[in-house]
């Protein structure tokens, strides 16, 4: 049984599809105009492991995660570098797609561009306006928020904080503070497309309200984002998709369940420019290892703050290093991978509103039990190894490379491979002085090296 904290009532319950031979998932995905930060990465990996998760349970899921490729901040961004935002948008779509590929995340099945679905957004536009839940003032469409009487059901918030926390601007021809924008004008020189209220372009709410029922029908199974996105932009999604169909008493004919992961600080402190402390997923994945930077990033629960630290990507590594070499060490072991499950404790904490922390837990604790094992035994620890690496999106290298076995940065092999025989020859002379010198000389070099039965062996230093 897989249960989800829903932030639709603020409670863990048990997940109940609309329709079990189809999952429908949706996923806000990022605003493409930067690279994307280790904020964005989280959710992406959340995501992913749902989708994974989802996708052993049940025979088919449908994931659409949508780029965001016209707003406010794009367009900022384009006339400052001068730059057309079309080949801006691209630019930024290509390198946050293979940087999340790079973190294992698997692309969704569906990735729609705001700006492919214009017509879809009018559309919904008209039947707001319609249901008189919107109206036209000085060129702008607004949602009228005291139309919608469930208004506040996904935040909790009550009038005074959705005010406060609309993050625009109060203008005057507004008939309520707390209405957002459903289309607003553009000058000639920005970006819009024509419209019965004019050359404009969409509010940021109305393009995923528009986006998820144009890819997945409505209601859907799981809306899913960040925290910081379930006001406004949640809570607006919710008002227009429901009032567009008088569905005004259900939030649910919208979308069942809400999906939202915690923020990430970094070193205790939250990621902003002025501290110059935001990490980006395209820098990172220069320095660490993708399945390192996807471990930490899974190593809290997904709704808890994550504290990114030069600590915790350490564990991660270390964990990681660990869990290669016992795989490697059943190297000679040969297994059929469909064999072999996720084992029944680890399901039942993933399936326990992802808990993470204490699958990998488990996971240690199966690796563990391979020293003391049987070779009947080590061959179902390894599938189940493989299987649960498989679904957490782990241990998907091969365990020599990734380790570092005859691969070097640095030195090129045919040296290390000299340094080594002189070092076995001073052993054999019992000059252990010049054999010590020699393996310090390697180490110095970023290479380790491991004298086996069958002879010495080397790898370089994670």
């Amino acid at each position: 049984m897989l249960k989800i904290y829903n932030t639709l009532g603020n409670y863990k319950e048990e997940f109940v599809p609309i329709d079990s031979s189809n999952i429908r998932i949706y996923a806000c995905g990022p605003t493409v105009y930067n690279y994307a930060h280790i904020g964005n990465a989280r959710m992406a990996v959340a995501n992913d492991l749902l989708v994974r998760l989802l996708r052993t349970i049940y025979p088919k899921v449908t994931y659409v995660s949508n780029i965001t490729d016209i707003d406010d901040k794009i367009i900022e961004t384009s006339a400052k570098k001068n730059i057309p935002f079309k080949d801006l948008t691209r630019k930024f779509e290509k390198i946050y797609n293979e940087d999340m590929l790079s973190l294992g995340v698997l692309p969704p099945d569906i990735q729609p561009r705001a700006t492919d679905h214009i017509n879809e957004m009018i559309e919904l536009t008209k039947k707001l306006i319609k249901n008189n839940h919107a109206y036209i003032k000085e060129d702008h469409v607004l949602f009228h928020v005291p139309s919608f009487k469930k208004y506040g059901c996904l935040s909790k918030r009550n009038r005074e904080e959705q005010i406060l926390g609309s993050r625009v601007e109060i203008a005057p021809f507004k008939k309520d503070p707390a209405d957002f924008v459903l289309w607003k004008p553009s000058s000639n020189n920005v970006p819009g497309w024509q419209s019965p209220w004019g050359f404009g372009r969409p509010g940021w709410h109305l393009e995923c309200s528009a986006m998820s029922e144009k890819t997945l029908g409505l209601p859907f199974d799981i809306h899913s984002g960040g925290m910081d996105l379930t006001f406004p932009h949640h809570e607006n999604e919710i008002a227009q998709s429901c009032g567009a169909y008088n569905k005004t008493n259900d939030p649910k004919s919208f979308a069942k369940y809400w999906f939202h992961n915690g923020f990430v600080i970094v070193e205790g402190e939250k990621m902003s420019k002025s501290i110059g402390n935001i990490k980006l997923v395209h820098d990172l994945i220069n320095n660490f290892s993708g399945e390192v930077l996807r471990l930490t990033l899974l190593s809290s629960h997904y709704r808890q703050p994550l504290n990114w630290t030069v600590d915790s990507i350490n564990q991660s590594k270390n964990m990681l290093t660990r869990l290669y070499r016992e795989l490697k060490d059943l190297d000679d072991i040969d297994i059929n991978n469909s064999d072999y499950k996720v084992p029944d404790n680890i399901m039942a904490a993933l399936c326990d509103d992802l808990n993470t922390p204490k699958a990998l837990a488990e996971l240690n604790l199966l690796a563990n039990k391979i020293s003391s094992s049987s070779a009947s035994e080590k061959i179902i620890i390894k599938g189940e190894i493989l299987a649960i690496g498989k679904l957490i999106g782990i241990l998907q290298d091969n365990p020599k490379k990734w380790l570092g076995y005859g691969h070097s940065e640095g030195l090129d092999n045919d040296t290390i491979e000299g340094l080594i025989k002189n070092r076995n020859e001073a052993r054999r002379n019992k000059n252990f002085t010049l054999a010590d010198s020699i393996r310090d000389e390697l180490k110095s070099k970023g290479i380790e090296i491991e004298d086996t039965k069958n002879g010495t062996i080397w790898r370089s230093e994670i």
